[in-house]
């Protein structure tokens, strides 16, 4: 990971109906979007581990583009996501994140289905490992990952969180 140039952490308070949570982008893209409902610290916290050294600025209009996009995600309107992201993490990590990304708006996978479509069919706790260091909520839609039984199983949000955003995608899906 380069700590060198530091690069500045934007950041913005997204508030949707009931639903506030904050997000921040580097100069690249979209890099973390928080919890539910969840203070300052969630962010601080990630960043401090994730990009030691580089300032946090409060920058509403340089999180637009994001803030539209999530909004219009929450709205219903809006399946996919075309924002610019920065994903820091590892080689594995972002494997499991981009598997997560492939899976279908309204759709759910198990932990099993996502180690074996990035090859690494013995490595369920580890896939599960990597999805609880997702830090792009909803965006990155680890929401979709269930239990093989079906039940719902940890997210960093919060399961009431996860049941929300299974539930605003069923309800959009069945309604076309």
């Amino acid at each position: 990971m380069k700590t060198k140039n530091k690069p500045t952490l934007y950041f913005s308070l997204l508030k949707f109906k009931d639903w506030h949570f904050y997000i921040a982008s580097t100069s690249k893209g979209l890099v973390f979007v928080g919890s539910q409902n969840k203070p300052f610290e969630e962010l601080f916290e990630w960043a401090k581990k994730r990009f030691p050294g580089s300032p946090l600025v409060n920058d509403d209009e340089k999180l637009e583009p994001f803030v539209v996009e999530i909004t219009q995600y929450l709205e219903g309107k809006r399946k996919t996501f075309t924002v610019p992201f920065e994903y820091v993490g590892t080689q594995f990590q972002l494997a499991v994140w981009n598997a997560l990304c492939e899976i279908p708006y309204g759709q759910t996978k198990s932990y099993s289905d996502i180690a074996n479509e990035i090859n690494k069919p013995a490595a369920i706790r580890a896939v599960g490992a990597a999805i609880g260091a997702n830090p792009a909520l909803i965006t990155v839609p680890c929401h979709r990952v269930i239990g093989k039984n079906g039940s719902l199983t940890g997210y960093r949000g919060g399961l009431d969180m996860k049941t929300q955003l299974l539930n605003l995608e069923k309800q959009v899906s069945s309604n076309e």
